[in-house]
């Protein structure tokens, strides 16, 4: 039994969340033009976190409330009825998917996130696979994706010990557009000169092998234990549909880009062979949107914005504002009829 009222539809109309900034000591200090946040004197901001469960609806009837909130109290209104809330969908956190913005200064630290095994056998209820959509990139941007053929284990803790761990690393050449797949257990790093939209699992557990000298903890014995010597990660090529391009399919999320020339019904969004999904998350990754629909008050989704819009949501219309680049998320469960 859900204990918010569902007497409307318009009750879970799409609605704006409000970004969360996250400090971290290889961020900006200024996320203009995406985002009107300076760090002032304070620690540089590495993370905008889109959808984490501490992040507040900032429109409609539940404005105010956390995600994390209404998830606990309406997971079938906003997942759907199909979605496995006993299972892939623990209790303790039924929110599917972590969204995040990365705008790295310096490097990240090298490390690796457990799968769903052994993040359970450590007592979370969810690994960590996630994937990386690059807003923009500057010429010579790079970031580090899994392990160069025949390294070890044994040449990773040497390369830990003796600072030379870049070694291992396979690099990969970022520009504009791309697309690159983490699957839990991949050693990576994402390095300076490109802002990143981050998809993954909702869990927030990073296992660092080496970290520049920075006096941070490192998780060494842990990040071996989840470490795959050979995974699936890398760049992915996008899927062009009618109507869509899907940029990435995966266990866990489907990420897509839907043009909107004008303005799109929400039942167009997706393929004629295809159901509605259930929960659906909107990002303009470029210009501003406007959703409106028959009994809710219209969102404005300005450049970098993002909307929830949950599976018992009216039909609605997106509106292209100004110049929109508009990005879908979708959570996925391993196991589940496609």
């Amino acid at each position: 039994m859900e204990n918010l009222s569902q007497s409307a539809s318009s009750a879970w109309a799409p609605f704006r969340i409000e970004p969360r900034f996250d400090e971290r000591v290889w961020g900006s200090r200024d996320l203009r033009p995406w985002y009107n946040v300076t760090a002032g004197s304070g620690e540089p901001i590495g993370e905008t976190w889109l959808t984490g469960d501490a992040c507040v609806a900032a429109t409609g009837p539940h404005a105010g409330q956390t995600l994390g909130e209404l998830f606990a109290e309406a997971p079938e209104s906003l997942l759907g009825s199909s979605a496995p809330h006993n299972s892939q969908a623990p209790a303790s956190s039924p929110s599917p998917l972590l969204i995040k913005v990365i705008f790295a200064r310096e490097k990240l630290s090298v490390q690796v996130h457990p799968d769903d095994a052994m993040a359970q056998k450590y007592g979370d209820p969810r690994g960590k696979t996630e994937c990386w959509y690059a807003l923009e990139a500057e010429p010579g941007a790079q970031v580090a994706c899994g392990l160069k053929p025949g390294v070890t284990l044994d040449d990773i803790r040497k390369g830990i010990e003796t600072g030379t761990l870049e070694a291992s690393l396979n690099l990969l050449d970022v520009t504009k557009g791309d697309v690159i797949f983490v699957d839990a257990g991949t050693v990576h790093a994402i390095w300076p000169g490109s802002i990143l939209l981050e998809t993954q699992q909702n869990c927030d557990l990073t296992y660092r092998m080496y970290d520049y000298g920075r006096g941070r903890e490192l998780h060494i014995e842990k990040s071996l234990e989840a470490t795959r010597l050979a995974t699936r990660a890398g760049k992915v090529r996008p899927k062009s549909l009618s109507g869509r391009t899907i940029l990435i399919d995966g266990d866990y999320f489907r990420v897509e880009r839907i043009p909107v020339a004008g303005g799109r019904a929400s039942a167009s969004l997706s393929g004629e062979d295809e159901p509605v999904p259930g929960l659906q998350y909107l990002f303009a990754a470029a210009g501003a949107a406007r959703i409106a629909g028959l009994g809710f008050e219209p969102v404005e989704l300005p450049k970098g914005g993002i909307a929830a819009v949950p599976a018992a949501s009216p039909g609605f219309a997106v509106e292209d504002s100004s110049d929109l680049d508009l990005i879908r998320i979708t959570p996925r469960w391993p196991g589940a009829k496609r």
